[in-house]
């Protein structure tokens, strides 16, 4: 498990048990898929869906809660995370994830694929036997349908040097936020925590994800590939334009205009280059003042929050999430 756990130890126990559950849920009849799963599942992520689904389970009633309920839901946030980044380094076709030979390069597209489809079953098998046909059943369908469409708002931008703030943010609700506010949201509700929390649990998620997605975007401009475990600048050299490049780009679109007028995909030499426009024309530093903004937003929900541990963890992680350097 990565080691930034250690800060946080009873959240750290909660998901060693929860990694624990995901790899006897991995298993299969093919022996070289089940290892990448597990290389995978083991490789370091950061586990925050989990975590943040146990912090809001953390603040409600305890005597009348299901822990073998609560860490099959948790896996499932995982799980569909995983799910979803097999699928994504396919697209990208990325060689490294998590500082590992990704599924798709090791194995080929066409068994990638299916892998991550696999993943998607397991996932909704998961919160079938946890969740009992409650509501949120229908609310994770939903939500997934959102995570895959933001994807798709995504890829429907590729090269495209007119995208707007706004549509970048519709995605980034999408692919990013969407899963975070359901975990936040799912660990309040199956802790049993007041209405009230439940509502401010879903909109925390929300800013925590697009915060977190921001950040992950100005990381690809300011960190090496060593520091990212995945190769630097890939987004950029493969047409998906975040939030610091489309900044740079409103204040000077002339600068940047011969590198993505070509509509195709520029080399890492190239993408060097537009990365030191981004940072001179300021796109770095607006982008973190933007990623704090969303971040204060919140930590002022969640100072609204019952008192307590979960509740000084959850400022802390927030915060601690603006400035990592991962």
């Amino acid at each position: 498990m990565n080691t930034f756990w250690k800060s946080f130890p009873d959240v750290e126990r909660s998901l060693t048990e929860t990694c624990e559950l995901i790899e006897q849920t991995l298993h299969t009849r093919n022996e070289d898929i089940e290892e990448a799963l597990v290389t995978l599942a083991r490789s370091g992520g950061k586990l925050l869906r989990p975590a943040f689904f146990f912090l809001f389970a953390q603040l409600g009633d305890e005597e009348k809660q299901e822990k073998q309920q609560l860490l099959k839901i948790a896996a499932s946030l995982e799980i569909l995370h995983m799910a979803t980044l097999i699928h994504d380094d396919i697209i990208d076709d990325s060689p490294l994830r998590r500082g590992a030979v990704t599924i798709q390069s090791q194995y080929g597209k066409d068994v990638a694929v299916y892998t991550g489809d696999l993943l998607f079953t397991e996932f909704f098998t998961l919160i079938a036997d946890a969740m009992n046909g409650s509501e949120f059943m229908k609310i994770n369908a939903q939500g997934m349908k959102r995570l895959l469409l933001g994807e798709l708002d995504q890829m429907s931008h590729r090269f495209d040097r007119r995208m707007s703030i706004p549509a970048y943010l519709r995605s980034v609700n999408g692919k990013t936020a969407e899963l975070f506010s359901l975990s936040c949201l799912e660990g309040a509700y199956f802790g049993h925590s007041s209405k009230e929390v439940q509502r401010l649990a879903k909109r925390i998620g929300r800013h925590i994800g697009i915060a977190f997605q921001v950040y992950d975007d100005i990381l690809d401009y300011t960190a090496d590939t060593e520091t990212l475990k995945k190769p630097a600048l890939e987004d950029l050299s493969q047409g998906v334009y975040t939030l610091p490049l489309l900044f740079a780009y409103q204040a000077a679109p002339d600068v940047f205009s011969p590198y993505l007028d070509k509509g195709r995909a520029i080399t890492l030499e190239e993408a060097a280059e537009v990365a030191a426009l981004v940072n001179d024309y300021h796109g770095v530093t607006e982008a973190q003042a933007f990623a704090k903004k969303v971040t204060n937003k919140a930590i002022t929900d969640i100072q609204q929050l019952p008192g307590g541990t979960a509740k000084e963890t959850l400022l802390s992680l927030t915060e601690l999430l603006l400035h990592r350097s991962f």
